[in-house]
């Protein structure tokens, strides 16, 4: 009997990187194609799709700082993930390799290209990462989420297909739940994310934001909201203090289930988060994460607040009499809400996965 094909993907072990590598994942399964992950050891938190015994876990590095000695420890590194990954595909002959973005995908990727296996880069951000630029011109096509990310570059353009952002299957089922806003009396569904591992400033400045709301609210809101460890003693206390109705975790594992069930998000806007939001279609308030070299996550953010589906607010303008502000005028405009949920859902692809096997499929020349 032959065997199946086999697919390698690739990804950093953040959500944003291993959610869409499920999604695709899933469809090239059902397409009757094997598929393994390899990535980094944080992996085995987020992946439902990939068991232990389908993850090969390669060393790698991200790069830090400019230093000589960090730049020579990085490339130490990303060296002896290369030849562990050479291993790794040498032993496992995949018809093609597929990365998602962070440094983890970095070994594999090359090692691909030294072993003239054929690759593919995917990129969710509307400015392409650092690792996935350095790969560009080492690739055989390149997958973006939106369109002209590589407009400027003649070379990577002709190579390049925009499929948007691979959905996992909690997303699709999310994405099938209409946006429902809130009553004149009923309660008022808030989400508060940071990024998949928590971020400070939502709890420095959401409590706040809560505590300048018009007392009437108080008792009407329902509030979910990731919070780090460290945090959580502090934040709770504003919350018990109030007496909002608030559940507090470092981490949120059905997201896309909450994602639905909100009114309203309060977010970074990581590429995947920004995604996500655009494909269940629901109004945010975003919050980009300052200080990366490329202000993805602002780009990100953009993306749908010049569609009309959510707020941006840079963090040095992000205090908690103006969340509040915007808070409250939002909750005081159901109709406002619903022309951002349609908004947001404008932007947002749910054929991403089967467009993006379309393209490993080519490619592969399976």
């Amino acid at each position: 009997m032959d065997i199946a094909p086999l697919i390698l993907l690739a990804a950093g072990g953040t959500g944003g990187h291993l959610f869409p590598a499920e999604a695709l994942g899933v469809e090239l399964i059902k397409r009757g194609l094997r598929v393994r992950l390899v990535t980094d050891s944080r992996a085995v938190r987020y992946g439902a799709l990939f068991s232990k015994d389908m993850i090969d876990v390669v060393p790698s590095e991200t790069v830090r700082g400019r230093s000589p000695w960090q730049l020579a420890r990085t490339g130490i590194w990303l060296a002896v993930g290369t030849a562990t990954a050479l291993n790794v595909i040498r032993r496992l002959r995949p018809a093609a390799v597929v990365g998602f973005g962070g440094y983890p995908t970095v070994p594999p990727l090359m090692a691909a290209r030294l072993l003239r296996v054929p690759s593919v880069i995917h990129d969710a951000n509307a400015v392409l990462g650092r690792a996935n630029r350095f790969l560009s011109r080492h690739v055989s096509a390149v997958a973006t989420s939106l369109p002209g990310v590589l407009d400027r570059d003649p070379a990577l353009r002709q190579k390049t297909t925009t499929v948007g952002t691979p959905m996992r299957p909690a997303i699709l089922a999310a994405a099938a739940i209409a946006y429902n806003p809130p009553g004149a009396t009923g309660p008022l569904r808030l989400l508060v994310v940071g990024g998949s591992q928590g971020a400070r400033v939502m709890s420095d400045i959401v409590p706040g934001a809560i505590e300048r709301l018009e007392p009437s609210l108080w008792s009407r809101l329902i509030l979910t909201q990731q919070v780090r460890e460290e945090d959580m003693t502090r934040v709770r206390a504003v919350y018990d203090r109030l007496k909002i109705q608030a559940e507090l975790k470092p981490f949120i594992a059905d997201l896309p289930a909450r994602l639905a069930s909100n009114h309203l998000v309060v977010s970074r806007s990581g590429a995947g988060t920004v995604a996500e939001l655009a494909a269940i279609g629901r109004p945010s308030i975003l919050v980009p994460l300052p200080g990366s070299i490329d202000q993805d996550q602002f780009a990100n953010a953009g993306v749908l607040s010049q569609a009309g589906g959510a707020i941006r607010i840079a963090q040095g303008d992000f205090t908690s009499d103006r969340l509040a502000s915007e808070i409250s005028n939002l909750l005081a405009e159901p109709a406002r809400l619903t022309a951002m949920a349609e908004a947001a859902r404008s932007v947002g692809r749910l054929d991403a996965a089967e467009r993006l096997a379309d393209l490993v499929v080519k490619v592969a020349g399976i």
